[in-house]
């Protein structure tokens, strides 16, 4: 684990404002280590280091972790849940634990498209490399529709090396994706890698074309109710970030943060002024927005 130059981006919704790029070593906890009750342990900074980006890091974490590194300044970037699914649960079980109206969507939403597609839902899981390859031709083809893609550019990653990355996995079943098809070609896909036992909620699109349908929403249900079965995995880790997609099918989260650790130079500590004054009016406008009625229509002016 070395330094980099990493952008810290001013962001408003999908829009990037502004970028400010600081030399820090990256860290990224995993699940099993947010799960654990040990303290990440953080490599010596080079002498030309700023500093330390850590992410996911429980919020219980966040004064011991601080306490260690008395010589630098902490900064809180953003603050989250990070949401993950039991796998070792029977499918029965965990379908009991969503809320009613979550249910009753979902039951609408397959049934819809179980009866477009012939009766049954079209759903193909793939696993072996060259499954993969078939995976992602077709997967691509959708991503280049979807908004992920267009808006976020968190698309399916496209190219050779990304598939000899995808195929490697595979290889070694540390993989599993999935493709809803309707009137023969798919509409929806997800990619789950995995880390260890641990399968991550790595890419998810569809075509808008079929938004009403909810195909992502009704493409996860299944993929949870495969894996449930297959019982090889024991989380599925949405990773970070919230949104509604993940708490309708979560079991559990940890209250996170992303935190810097920066030497306390005049250039870090204007940097960080800069993310906190930013990062403060927008959390003050979203407050005063949701108090007129009028963030759900700023939210789609930014989309």
């Amino acid at each position: 684990m070395s330094a980099s130059e990493i952008a810290l981006p001013l962001q408003m919704g999908a829009h990037t404002i502004w970028t400010l790029r600081r030399r820090l070593v990256p860290y990224r906890l995993s699940l099993a280590e947010a799960l654990a009750a040990d303290l990440p342990r953080l490599v010596p900074l080079a002498r030309r280091d700023d500093g330390y980006l850590i992410t996911s890091v429980p919020a219980a974490w966040r004064a011991g972790l601080i306490a260690l590194h008395p010589e630098l300044r902490a900064f809180i970037r953003q603050r989250y849940w990070r949401r993950y699914a039991r796998l070792d649960l029977a499918f029965d079980d965990y379908w009991a634990g969503l809320s009613a109206k979550g249910r009753s969507t979902l039951k609408r939403k397959s049934r819809k498209l179980a009866v477009r597609s012939g009766g049954v839902l079209a759903i193909s899981c793939h696993r072996t490399p060259e499954e993969i390859r078939a995976f992602h031709a077709a997967a691509r083809e959708v991503s280049k529709l979807s908004y992920q893609e267009r808006l976020l550019d968190a698309g399916l990653p496209d190219g050779p090396d990304a598939l000899a990355d995808m195929c490697a996995l595979a290889s070694r079943d540390a993989v599993r994706a999935w493709l809803l098809h309707l009137d023969g070609r798919a509409i929806a896909y997800l990619y789950a890698p995995a880390d260890g036992d641990v399968l991550l909620y790595a890419h998810l699109g569809y075509d808008p074309a079929h938004a009403t349908l909810s195909p992502g929403s009704v493409l996860q249900i299944e993929a949870m109710r495969q894996l449930m079965a297959e019982d090889r995995f024991r989380f599925f880790d949405f990773t970070e970030g919230d949104g509604q997609h993940k708490r309708q099918f979560a079991t559990d989260g940890i209250d996170c943060v992303d935190l810097l650790l920066v030497r306390p130079t005049l250039s870090n500590l204007f940097v960080t002024s800069i993310l906190g004054g930013f990062d403060g009016f927008l959390a003050a406008a979203k407050r005063l927005l949701a108090a007129s009625g009028g963030e759900s229509r700023i939210r789609s002016l930014l989309r």
